[in-house]
């Protein structure tokens, strides 16, 4: 037999069998994806790294509310404004902030980012022997096997000691964009045919300006390029505990293993298209409106469009305007209004502006038409979330698009370091959640008598 279909043999029946009613979740009491009926989370954990904050409970309802992102008390909004009205880089000082619960002095960012430069090179051989040898046509899988690779290169991979794990979070900041650029050109020689390039380490540069300067052929960009992606870095720098990846990252964490081990786990949670894949639907969803629109202008037309993919009637069948609602912001999210911004003023007067408008009255038709298609969304605040805007700004800055989740893992993992460490200090014990089993117990049948 044909191992497809001996396999597929085995899959008869399968979902069947596995499928479980609805109404045992409310039976049982059991928040379904760790989130409440109305969906708000599960309280799991205690953190001091991040909180985002979307709405409020008045006299126990939901109370709309415009997006808060808090870096370690420090509004996300303040921190990127700052660097930009001083026009200088400020992901190295958000990853600082992260890990170390405080803004760092003039002097402390010098050392800071002169550490990141110096952890920045990989061992001798690493990118041949685990990057070139075994090409992945996904970024995001290669990133995450190349983390786990690390630990092999790590002397001191299994020393638990705090001092250690700050070494290996300062090292991962340095090293994944590093590990993404490299990915991405094996996967263009080997997956394209075309050239691999493989440029040296400019020790000056910080992290957004090392990866303009290693993906481009030239290594040319603007002040202002660099600038717009370092923003696009702070703003996904950290997201919450509850979030998946950040999740994941301190289950594994909870258990005793790795840091290499943990932040791969994160990488694996961040690709799914639940989490960091979303603005990589955003795009194809841009794509399809430029494709069946004619006069991207007319709200009428966009509308229409808008109309059909909810029904299910275009699109990729899944009935959603990706890059719009989130699971706690409401009225706004900060993350979105701040680039959104930012890409708008580079944009402005360039050919791409035009799908910055078209996304713009995406954003502006979709809640009114979600409301009108179903009454029960008509109470909820549905706003643009970061993934709305966020591709078209990788795509304006010619990140290729096989890099849209990889630059979140790039951005995030001073977010995941920062979790990691607080659960190493502060957790204590393993993360282990309860579930309902409602298999029933049923008579052994001997080998011979199974039909």
């Amino acid at each position: 037999m044909d191992s497809k279909d001996y396999i597929g043999k085995l899959c008869e029946g399968l979902r069947e069998y596995s499928a479980l009613d609805p109404a045992l979740y409310q039976k049982y009491q059991v928040n379904r994806g760790l989130r409440k009926a109305d969906g708000t989370g599960v309280v799991a954990g205690i953190t001091k790294v991040c909180n985002v904050h979307g709405y409020m409970l008045n006299e126990g309802e939901l109370e709309p509310i415009p997006g808060e992102l808090i870096y370690r008390g420090y509004q996300i909004t303040d921190l990127v404004h700052a660097v930009e009205k001083e026009r200088r880089f400020g992901y190295e000082e958000t990853a600082y902030l992260l890990l170390f619960g405080k803004l760092p002095t003039v002097e402390e960012l010098a050392e800071f980012r002169e550490l990141i430069s110096e952890y920045r090179e990989l061992p001798d051989g690493f990118v041949i022997d685990m990057i070139a040898k075994a090409p992945s046509n996904n970024i995001m899988n290669k990133m995450a096997r190349s983390v786990l690779a690390l630990y092999s290169y790590d002397d001191d991979c299994e020393d638990k000691s705090i001092e250690n794990e700050v070494r290996v979070a300062i090292s991962m900041i340095a090293r994944l964009p590093v590990i993404m650029s490299a990915a991405y050109q094996v996967k263009r020689q080997h997956f394209d045919g075309e050239s691999l390039v493989m440029h040296p380490l400019r020790p000056e540069e910080t992290n957004a300006q090392t990866i303009l300067s290693l993906l481009r052929l030239d290594r040319q960009y603007t002040e202002d390029e660099a600038l717009l992606l370092d923003t696009c870095m702070m703003l996904h720098a950290e997201h919450g505990g509850g979030n998946n990846s950040a999740f994941a990252c301190r289950v594994l964490t909870s258990s005793g293993t790795d840091p290499y081990a943990a932040y791969s786990a994160a990488i694996g949670a961040l690709k799914g298209f639940r989490h960091g894949g979303a603005n990589i639907k955003v795009m194809e969803q841009l794509d399809l409106f430029k494709r069946e629109i004619k006069n991207p202008d007319n709200e009428g037309e966009v509308a229409d469009l808008i109309r059909k993919i909810l029904r299910k009637e275009a699109g990729d069948g899944a009935g959603l305007i990706y890059g719009m609602g989130h699971a706690v912001y409401t009225l706004s999210d900060p993350r979105a209004v701040l680039l959104k911004a930012k890409g708008f003023a580079l944009a402005k007067g360039k050919e791409i502006e035009a799908d910055f408008r078209l996304l713009d009255t995406i954003e502006r038709l979709t809640p009114e038409l979600v409301a009108e298609k179903s009454p029960a969304a008509a109470s909820k605040s549905i706003c643009a979330n970061v993934d709305l805007y966020s591709g078209l700004v990788y795509r304006m800055l010619r990140i290729p698009p096989e890099l849209l989740t990889p630059m979140f893992a790039v951005s995030r993992i001073a977010g995941w370091s920062a979790h990691r460490i607080e659960e190493v200090l502060t957790g204590g014990r393993i993360i282990r959640p309860a579930y309902k089993s409602i298999a029933r117990t049923v008579p052994y049948v001997p080998l011979a008598e199974r039909k």
